[in-house]
């Protein structure tokens, strides 16, 4: 009954390594012969069992395996150690080789004596084949990086620590790898830096977004700084684990002092630029307000040799007065230029301002051009300055007479546009009301048309103008929220259009203005402190004001009118803005803590005035004492009705 337990218990065994076709397993007699073989063992060396078994298994080894013992060398270790294990290379029936991983093991009988041996072999030729892929692909990658000498390329390990370094990141940082290799890369980072934490934030930030780059400076191993461009790449393991960081650095300095001197030789160049422009101003308004001084000087010695005399003086003043006009017109169009001209905007009949204009415009084109205008029945007014706009236009309708040198026909046309939304990327939606000047003359080019809105660009000669004027107009239009086009072609004309925003809502009534004469009787005389740093200026303010028959007191700066006024009291301060130390806005904040509710009237050339004053009386330069005294005189009507508001107030009864 043992017996037969027994035999079916060897035969389950025999049928179990019999069926195994992935390990070749066999059994050797004490000598190496083999006395037994199974399927996985055919298939792997390719013999069958009658051809194998009773041969020595040492053919299954290199000839230079034999030669050198292996064979034997493997039953020995297996019968003195208990195991044998190694990996080679076999030979198979057919000559061909396959890489094995061999196990051998003794066998005995219960009393110790070596029967022989089991062998298992298993074929690892495909193992070894993507082992043997994957070490060269290593290998490949190791010579690619260490061929790297721009690149600092090297790799951290989860906490910061350098575990690898190539070429580059010794010449970048100095530190040859035995040098470098075990420390934490903080090194790397100023005193500064570190203390600021950014190290670790840099794997923080890697490890959370999965990218960390930045640009900044880095210590190298002798103290000496560069600048670089960091990059850093959290390294995980298939299943998300962070296993460390890549981290490449590129030394910039080169390019960073490069870019430096680039931007120094543009700011250069920006500045040469600057220079030219305010060259080519000074000579262009030099040469005009030379000549508008030449005829105010001129008249004015004139008028007083004639005065000696007893003669009459009248035209000498009128040549005078109309050339300081001419000036101040010329400073607007400055101003227009730099977007710091004072607008004063409303609700504009363009057709009705052109039809006014007409005169001007006849005078000024002299009689080699013509002028046609083409107007709708009716057109929405246009949000604008009356006076900028007629300059503008006579600026337009000078340009295109110019441009007809032998004569031609400008034509005004006038309509109404609306512009919808992301149509013109230099208008918002809305409605427009376009002013196009057109003229029949030479025309300009792409080049011309693209430089025509310079500052200081002009096609005229010498003299013959500033080149500011489309300037100007262009900035006119922006101010009032539209724009400036032109179009044209060489020989065909220009037209050159004003893009002006409709106005909105109800137009501000203006008041016709009252004669000077009235506002001298019509308020009482006020004590009038006047302010300015110019004593030119301010003895012609105080003169005005004192013909109006106003008290005029005089502080030549800001600081010795507060100290007048802590002295004693005035009804109203007429303050110049643009003075050193104190300018008149701040004079008048200063009055406002001093003496609360003391009028100040500011005195500007320019638009821009501080928010907070935004509300205060100003008036414009130049002036003429009738728009002095229109401003005096409301102020002295606010004094009026506030006198009466409290005059009423005493005699209401008390509750």
């Amino acid at each position: 009954m043992i017996t037969a337990s027994l035999e079916q218990a060897g035969n389950r065994f025999e049928l179990l390594v019999q069926s195994v076709t992935d390990y070749a397993i066999f059994m050797l007699d004490p000598g190496g012969v083999v006395i037994s073989w199974n399927a996985g063992a055919r298939r792997f060396k390719g013999y069958e069992a009658d051809e194998i078994i009773g041969q020595h298994f040492s053919r299954f080894y290199m000839p230079e395996d034999q030669a050198s013992g292996i064979p034997a060398l493997a039953l020995y270790t297996a019968d003195h150690d208990g195991r044998f294990e190694a990996e080679g290379w076999r030979v198979r029936k057919d000559g061909s080789q396959f890489w094995a991983n061999v196990v051998i093991d003794p066998i005995r009988d219960p009393a110790g004596h070596l029967l022989g041996f089991a062998k298992v072999t298993r074929d690892l030729t495909e193992r070894r084949a993507a082992q043997e892929a994957l070490r060269e692909s290593e290998e490949r990658f190791r010579l690619l990086v260490q061929s790297v000498t721009d690149y600092a390329i090297y790799m951290l390990d989860p906490v910061g620590t350098v575990t690898s370094w190539n070429p580059g990141a010794e010449r970048a940082k100095g530190y040859r790898a035995e040098e470098i290799m075990g420390q934490n890369f903080s090194r790397f980072y100023s005193e500064e830096d570190r203390l600021a934490g950014l190290p670790s934030r840099a794997l923080h930030t890697a490890e959370r977004e999965g990218r960390f780059e930045a640009e900044g400076w880095r210590i190298r191993k002798d103290g000496s700084r560069f600048w670089a461009n960091v990059v850093i790449d959290p390294i995980r393991d298939p299943h998300g684990r962070l296993l460390g960081f890549a981290k490449i650095t590129r030394d910039l300095t080169e390019r960073r002092e490069t870019q430096k001197a680039l931007d120094e030789a543009r700011d250069a160049i920006v500045q040469t630029q600057k220079m030219e422009a305010i060259g080519k101003l000074t000579g262009g308004v030099a040469h005009d307000f030379n000549n508008l001084l030449a005829v105010i000087v001129g008249s004015l010695d004139l008028a007083r040799q004639r005065l000696a005399h007893g003669g009459d003086i009248s035209r000498y003043l009128d040549n005078a007065m109309t050339a300081a006009e001419r000036g101040a017109t010329l400073t607007q169009r400055m101003l227009a230029f730099a977007r710091k001209q004072e607008l004063k905007l409303q609700g504009v009949d363009c057709i009705a301002l052109v039809q006014g204009m007409a005169e001007l415009l006849r005078t000024t084109l002299g009689t080699t051009a013509s002028i046609e205008t083409h107007f709708p029945l009716t057109l929405r007014t246009a949000h604008a300055d009356p006076a900028q706009l007629e300059l503008a236009l006579l600026n337009l309708a000078v340009n295109a007479r110019d441009a007809m040198p032998g004569g031609g026909k400008i034509v005004i046309d006038a309509s109404e546009i609306a512009v919808a939304s992301g149509e013109r990327p230099d208008l918002t939606e809305g409605s427009y009301v376009r002013l196009s000047v057109i003229d029949n003359g030479e025309g300009m080019d792409a080049a011309t048309i693209e430089r025509a809105r310079e500052p200081f660009f002009t096609t005229k000669g010498v003299g013959k103008g500033t080149g500011l004027g489309l300037s100007m107009v262009h900035g006119f239009a922006q101010q009032c929220g539209g724009s400036l086009t032109i179009s044209s072609q060489p020989g065909h004309g220009t037209t050159v259009s004003l893009w002006l925003p409709v106005t909105q809502g109800d137009d501000d009534w203006t008041a016709p203005a009252q004669p000077i004469e009235e506002m001298i009787g019509e308020h009482a005389p006020l004590v009038i402190l006047a302010v300015d740093d110019d004593d030119l200026v301010l003895m012609n303010t105080a003169g005005m004001l004192e013909e109006l028959g106003h008290t005029v007191f005089q502080a030549s700066s800001a600081q010795e009118a507060l100290h007048m006024l802590e002295r004693g009291t005035v009804d109203l301060v007429v303050t110049d803005h643009a003075m050193p130390g104190m300018t008149g806005a701040q004079l008048a904040d200063s009055i406002e803590q001093l003496r609360p509710g003391l009028p100040v009237i500011i005195i500007t050339g320019f638009a821009e005035l501080p928010p907070h004053v935004s509300g205060r009386l100003r008036l414009d330069k130049p002036f003429r004492q009738a728009d002095l005294a229109r401003a005096v005189a409301s102020v002295n009507h606010s004094l009026s009705s506030r006198t009466a508001a409290e005059t009423t107030g005493d005699i209401l009864p008390q509750r």
